[in-house]
This record gives C-alpha cells, structure tokens and sequence, in this order.
C-alpha cells in the first residue's frame, strides 16, 4: 500500500484554489460593505441610521477593512473587488483632512488672550483630576460637563476654585446631567441650549467685550436615540447662527466628530474648531481606555471669527471616558 507523501496529503487535507479564492472574495465583499455605508453617508452629507453615524465616529479606522479587502480582491484577481476597494480606500483618505468650513482668520488687534479648558467628568468620576489641572493648567474659561450633584457641584463651590474662578454657573441634576461654566472673568447666566444634559450659557465681560460662553452637551447617537442626538445638536446649531457679532465660544462633549453631517452643521455658522484649525482634527478624545492611539475626536472648543485659537493640548484625567481638551486662544478687537 503506498503512503502518501507531505504534498499529496496536503493535497488532500487543504481547500480547493477555487473555493479558497471564493471565500477571500466573500471577505473582502463583506468588508467593503461596513465601510461603504458610512462613507456613502460622508459623500452625500447625511449620518443615515443606525449604524451609520456610530460607525462614521471612527472613519479614519475604516482605513484598515478598505485596505485588508484590497490585498484581497487583488490576491484572487477580482477586478470589480479591487476597483470597488480602491475606491474606499481613496474616499477614506480624501475625508480624513479637517472639514474646511468655518470663519475666516480672526482681524484687528489682541485685546486679551484666553485660555479655554472642557472635561467631561463621566459623572463627577474624575472631578479630583479636574481640580489638579484647573490648579496646574490655569485656564481662563472652563467648561465642564457631567458634573455629578454628590462630588463635582461641592468641588467647585470650595474655596480655593472659588478663589481662582470667582464667576461661575453651575446647573443640577443627576450624576449625567449636571455642567457647569468657570470663569476668571465677570459672568453672568445668560440662558441655555435646551437639552436633555444641562447646556448652559454665560455672557462673559472680557477687555470690554461681551462674550458668549455656551456649553455643549447633547446626547449622543445611540440606537433608538438618533433623533435626539440630532435634535439637540440641531439646537445647539441655532445657538451658533443666532450669536450675532459676539465672540462666542461653545466648548464640551458634542457626541460627533467632524465625520457626522449634524457637527459639521454647526460649523457651518462660521464657528471654527479651535483643535483642527491647528492640525489636530484627528486627536480621539474618547474612548480614553484606547485613545489616543484609537478613538473619536467628539470633545471640541469652537470658537467664532473674533477668537484665534494658537495652540490646543490633550489631558488624559482619571476616573473618566473622555479627555480634556485645552485651547489657548487670542481675542482680537
């Protein structure tokens, strides 16, 4: 009886070349369907349903399923794969540049130089690095966001932050819903973006300018809560068009990246993104377990015509989801 040999019973034991080169090209197809969809949501301006805008938070990543089904189609010859491919991978670089609306560069003469400072806390969890970067940071202007009524609200009523931010507003409400606006500057509350977490507002006095300060806080696009999501971000977009010739400033957790049609929206008021003007659009901010090598930039200072952002800084704080996002920007008169 005749034994068979390595390549023989590797023969016997391996799958056929054709069914192998099907399976690769049913690979590559179902890897070229997730990113198609979101990209095609990019390219007409929409954010589509579930999962579209979550899966447009992390666009940059589709990078990798574009580019894995390209050496696929082109592993097993499939010309329509690799031309499909190639198109996903180039769409995905041509979005990854930072959305180019906005206001123009700021005129006039500096008449103050400001530095702003937004954390989400993830229900006061992390108000104990809050306190340590407002002492070492020094910002001019805070924002704050999920700041829990048990730890966050009485932190910042001490002494000591009351000592360095004498004006605030500070709004209740569950561990969730709680934000709050610090100021070195002369305050007062001047309404809120109504929402389902706490977005208020401020008019802050700076160098004989009155400033709108607003935080940004809407829910975010979860299955089931997309409407919201948009609902909210849609307010606070006619916050931004309705802010007249004030230099506003609108700094906190927006739940969307420049990716998704409802952030970009509000740009389109003229509001610039204080982090992207500077290079840094791509910056995850959250989730802070992967970022920043992987993650979503959905923390944002925007900042209108008059302000002109110079520099912008990432702090990881512990005991939340997010990262803290500094900017240090100049007013001009």
């Amino acid at each position: 009886m005749d034994e068979a040999g390595p390549e023989s019973w590797a023969d016997q034991v391996s799958p056929p070349p054709l069914i192998r080169r099907k399976a690769a090209r049913w690979c590559a197809g179902l890897l070229l369907l997730l990113v198609s969809g979101p990209l095609l949501c990019r390219a007409c301006d929409v954010d589509g349903v579930t999962p579209m805008p979550q899966l447009l938070a992390f666009l940059p990543w589709l990078l990798a399923p574009a580019a894995t089904a390209l050496v696929l189609a082109a592993g097993t010859r499939w010309l329509a794969g690799c031309v499909w491919a190639l198109t996903a991978v180039l769409g995905t670089l041509y979005f990854l540049p930072p959305y180019a609306a906005g206001g123009a560069p700021a005129a006039g003469p500096v008449v103050a130089r400001l530095r702003i400072l937004t954390a989400n806390l993830e229900f006061g969890g992390a108000t104990p690095g809050l306190l340590e970067a407002l002492r070492r940071e020094k910002p001019d202007l805070v924002s704050v966001q999920e700041c829990a009524p048990e730890e966050c609200a009485p932190a910042l009523e001490g002494a000591q932050v009351r000592a360095a931010f004498p004006y605030r507003v500070i709004v209740g409400g569950g561990a969730a819903q709680g934000s709050a606006l610090l100021s070195r500057f002369p305050l007062r509350p001047d309404g809120e973006v109504r929402g389902t977490l706490a977005m208020p507002r401020a008019l802050v006095r700076v160098a004989g300018a009155q400033l709108l300060f607003q935080v940004a806080h809407p829910m975010p696009p979860v299955a089931g809560g997309l409407e919201l999501w948009r609902t909210e971000l849609g307010r606070v977009r006619a916050m931004a068009a309705a802010r007249g010739a004030a230099p506003t400033v609108i700094a906190g957790d927006f739940n969307a990246s420049q990716d998704h049609a409802a952030f970009r929206s509000v740009l389109d008021t003229g509001m610039r993104d204080g982090a992207a003007a500077l290079g840094r659009s791509r910056t995850p901010t959250w989730p802070s377990l992967t970022a920043p090598p992987l993650g979503a930039q959905i923390d944002h200072v925007l900042l209108s015509p008059a302000l002109e952002p110079r520099s912008a800084r990432f702090l990881d704080l512990a005991g939340t989801d997010h990262r803290a996002l500094v900017v240090d920007a100049e007013l001009h008169g």
